[in-house]
Order: C-alpha cells, then sequence, then structure tokens
C-alpha cells in the first residue's frame, strides 16, 4: 500500500515524511483544490525529501477546460518542474463537452521527461469514467488516475471505486483514492475496494482544516493503517 500525502509547503513535506508518508502530491492553493507551485519550493522539496514528489501542474482553478495559452503555461510548467528534479508530474484536462481532452495531453505528455503522470480528479467531473479509463490508457505516460470514484466522497462511492480499480488493472493503470477518505475506516475502505494507493489532504491535519499544518500523530496513526493492510498482503 502506498500513502499520498498533500504537501503545500516545506514544513509538511518533512512532516510528511518523517510521520509515515509514502510519496507527496506538492501544490499550492489547497483551498482551491490545488494549484501549481512555485519552482523555488519544488526545488527545495525534491532536494530535501527522500520519498518521491509528485508536482501539480494546474494554471488557475476556474476549470478544466484549458485555453491554448493556459496549455502554454502548463508546458512551461513541466519543463521547469522536470528540470528540478521531481518524481512525478499531477496534471488533467478537459473539453467543454465533458471529455477527456486528447489534445492537452498529446501536447504536454511528451514534456514530462519519461516521469510518471497521475491524472488529477478532473476525473470525477467526467460523466462516463470508465469511457475515460480507455482514453487515458492510450497514454503510457499516464500511470495512475486520482479519483473519488465520481461527484461523491470516495468513501461513499465504495462500489464504484472497485469497479474501477478492476478496470484500470486490465489496462496497468493504479487507482489513487482520494477525496473524502478518512483515517478511521481506511483499512475496511481498502479491503472493499481493492485499491492500492491512498491520497490524504486535510484530514491528517489538525482540525480537518485544509489551512493547519499536519498533525503528526494523526498521521503517523493512518500510516500505521494503511501499512498494516499492506503487510497482512492485501
Amino acid at each position: 500500500m502506498i500513502l499520498e500525502v498533500i504537501a503545500t509547503c516545506m514544513d509538511d513535506a518533512l512532516t510528511a515524511e518523517a510521520h509515515g508518508a509514502d510519496r507527496l502530491e506538492l501544490i499550492t492553493a489547497i483551498t482551491e483544490g490545488g494549484l501549481t507551485p512555485g519552482i523555488g519550493l519544488v526545488e527545495q522539496v525534491v532536494r530535501t525529501v527522500r520519498i518521491p514528489v509528485f508536482v501539480m501542474v494546474r494554471p488557475h482553478s476556474r476549470s478544466f477546460v484549458y485555453a491554448e495559452h493556459d496549455i502554454d503555461t502548463m508546458a512551461l510548467e513541466i519543463k521547469a518542474i522536470v528540470k528540478a528534479g521531481a518524481d512525478g508530474i499531477v496534471l488533467g484536462a478537459l473539453t467543454p463537452e465533458g471529455k477527456i481532452d486528447e489534445r492537452a495531453l498529446e501536447r504536454l505528455l511528451p514534456l514530462t521527461g519519461g516521469l510518471q503522470v497521475t491524472f488529477h480528479r478532473a476525473f470525477d467531473e467526467l460523466a462516463d469514467q470508465h469511457e475515460g479509463l480507455q482514453t487515458l490508457m492510450k497514454y503510457p505516460q499516464i500511470t495512475r488516475v486520482l479519483t473519488s470514484a465520481g461527484p461523491r466522497p470516495a468513501v461513499e462511492s465504495a462500489k464504484e471505486m472497485a469497479r474501477l480499480v478492476t478496470a484500470a488493472g486490465e489496462g496497468k493503470l493504479t487507482i489513487l483514492a482520494g477525496s473524502g477518505l478518512t483515517t478511521e475506516g481506511i483499512a475496511g475502505f481498502i479491503q472493499e475496494t481493492g485499491v492500492k494507493e491512498v491520497h490524504f489532504g486535510s484530514a491528517v491535519r489538525y482540525g480537518k482544516s485544509n489551512l493547519s499544518p499536519i498533525d503528526p500523530s494523526v498521521l503517523r496513526k493512518l500510516a500505521d493503517n494503511v501499512h498494516s493492510v499492506r503487510h497482512a498482503g492485501k
């Protein structure tokens, strides 16, 4: 099992690594769902921590539909992130019709320099997620999908999540479950859905507030619970 934790600053990155996170998703503007962090922070985090660092590439929070100049911005950000030595890129783009924007992917994915790519929760705005999976499977650079299995929190979508895990496995995509997961029920959720990776943000912070620091004791307990499922061979 892999536990990915959102980091928005150096303090988050250090705390997450020290208390059980297996991977970081580095972002800024957490209250807006995450935007591209400054390249100085990217370089500092990558240089400092030993666990993998995946970096958000999202130019604005208005929508997941991007104009050509937005895609130009994303291209420049990806080049800088690759140069900084990050381990992965997190991105997503939709058409005005609510389908995956393959034009954007075909422009951006060749710039990722062999890094792993996560397609983020733009996926949860698709009308047909299984059709979306089939589209993403055409792109070998995309290795995982961050999703709550639809518009509801992940804990309310366990059956849908399990179906996505099965469908994604056929194309060697990893489903990264996130949004609305709880520290208390995570072991049961993993066992019910078959996910191999989980993603946490506000639930591991003081008061479950996006703008609070990570609570080391909460994260450590979560990490122990997640990794105990791995050790049980699930």
